[in-house]
């Protein structure tokens, strides 16, 4: 924060919200906003009293209360003031000062303010993935931004600040209306139930969208270097700067501040630094929590209502069920079906479910096999005999089948090197096993004193370390990754 004449002054233009005659100020105000919205931005005090007047409610409004209201306004520095001399005839009239009024810049921002404070709970909060895709084509697009003309590079930072924006206020605001005390309370009714499955759709797609986009978002941002960077925001300053502007004294470093500040937002928001956690790993656990909660809650109302049955009903329907039992061996029969078994055994074991599913029955399960043993003492259980089997062909298979595995792993890695020497920064797209062994290298070399090793074949190689501070990317069959600018260098054996 920077202390400024700006920041501590008192804000009189925010008065008229607050006065003792509140309804007329604001009345006066959302009509000179309504002109403003359609260009028309100077009114004569005839004007505003006869829009007034109009209103039921003030009837009894004078012209001269009128005219006090609009000096009040003027007062509190939410008007101005010009002398309109094109209309006088005479000297009394030039006397008579007859005034145009006009919104200050403040005031116009006040009543955007205000509007939107009253529409506060049509328009309402949402959760959009189409915001993060766009975020992330934008960031996508930040190195050809370098070779771009300043007015396209303006435009596409603005679209990224504004994209950026929303999706910062509209998640925080739906999370906050999803936390609040009207929303817990309708998660205890019955109501809830209705639209319950399609607030868990709506936040999974959400998730989805964060798990498509945030990864290569921050892979990207990861990746901007400082010239770029300084490149980019130097064209936007050229741009911002070249704009006129009346009474208003913007300095370069004022606008670089504000860029370097709102990038590095964006830059927080999605990569994790030192340790802590970023905003989006925020908003995935607090969404997937949302989620659990809707789950409790209409688990709990299931119960609730379970347990609200008419068991009275139910009584009288089994005991008609008895009484149309012929005999004593079909009443236990029906016992058994309605009460259960009378003496039921039970077996533990470990069962293995091929699904969680609570919808499947016993009967479509595979079955599981139980032997029972003697429990006595004195049992043992019988040894059987077994002949020693001859492997020897397939051991010598399998062998072949390693060696020439070995073999191609060999080559392929010899392709790689480069005058004895294997680039990090410079490999191709690699296989997932290659991948493996190249790491095992790097392990086995970090974890000697003189950073060398020796490979499967008893080739020494030791590990070059002097451009560590760079950072590369490896691009794999699976995925990339990051990693130091490293690379191994093979020893000629003496």
């Amino acid at each position: 924060m920077q202390v400024s004449d700006k920041l501590i002054r008192p804000l009189t233009e925010a008065k008229y919200l607050n006065a003792d005659n509140v309804s007329r100020y604001r009345c006066i105000m959302r009509i000179f906003f309504e002109h403003y919205e359609k260009l028309k931005y100077w009114l004569y005090l005839e004007e505003v009293y006869e829009e007034m007047i109009q209103d039921p409610f003030f009837a009894d409004y004078r012209m001269e209360q009128c005219q006090q209201d609009l000096m009040m306004l003027t007062e509190w520095k939410n008007l101005n003031t010009i002398q309109d001399t094109k209309k006088v005839a005479s000297i009394e009239e030039f006397k008579n000062k007859k005034y145009r009024y006009q919104m200050t810049e403040y005031s116009v921002e006040i009543e955007r303010l205000v509007i939107r404070l009253e529409n506060l709970f049509i328009e309402g909060a949402s959760l959009e993935p189409t915001l993060l895709e766009r975020i992330r084509r934008s960031v996508e697009r930040f190195p050809e931004m370098g070779e771009r003309d300043k007015s396209e590079v303006y435009t596409w930072w603005t679209d990224l600040n504004n994209d950026f924006v929303r999706l910062n206020q509209n998640y925080q605001d739906y999370i906050r209306d999803l936390n609040s005390v009207r929303a817990e309370e309708m998660m205890h009714t019955k109501e809830f139930l209705v639209f319950k499955d399609r607030l868990i759709e709506y936040l999974r797609n959400f998730i989805k969208g964060l798990q498509r986009n945030v990864g290569v978002i921050e892979e990207n941002l990861r990746l901007q270097s400082e010239e770029l960077k300084k490149q980019v925001f130097e064209k936007v300053i050229d741009y911002e700067l070249s704009i006129p502007r009346m009474e208003i004294e913007v300095s370069k470093e004022m606008i670089e501040q504000k860029i370097q500040g709102r990038y590095q937002s964006i830059y927080d928001w999605f990569v994790e630094n030192e340790g802590q956690e970023n905003e989006a790993v925020k908003l995935f656990d607090a969404t997937n929590d949302i989620i659990r909660r809707i789950t409790r809650y209409a688990a709990q109302l299931s119960e609730k209502n379970a347990l609200g049955a008419n068991r009275k009903e139910e009584y009288r329907k089994v005991a008609e069920l008895f009484l149309r039992c012929q005999n004593v061996e079909e009443a236990h029969k029906m016992s058994a079906m309605v009460f259960g078994m009378e003496c039921p055994q039970h077996l533990a074991g470990e069962l293995i479910r091929e699904t969680d599913s609570m919808n499947i029955g016993v009967y479509e399960e595979q079955p599981m096999e139980i032997t029972l043993k003697p429990r006595v003492r004195t049992y043992r259980e019988k040894s059987r005999r077994s002949a020693i089997r001859e492997s020897a062909e397939q051991k010598q298979e399998t062998r072949r089948k390693l060696l020439e595995q070995q073999k191609k792993e060999t080559e392929k890695l010899r392709a790689l090197e480069v005058d004895g020497k294997i680039y990090f920064d410079k490999l191709p797209v690699l296989e997932p096993r290659i991948r493996e062994i190249l790491l095992k290298w790097l392990s086995d070399a970090m974890e000697s004193a003189d950073f060398s090793a020796r490979t499967d074949d008893g080739r020494r190689y030791i590990l070059d370390r002097s451009q560590e501070g760079e950072n590369c990317v490896v691009h794999c069959e699976d995925g990339n990754f990051t990693m130091p600018k490293l690379s191994i260098v093979f020893q000629e054996e003496v």
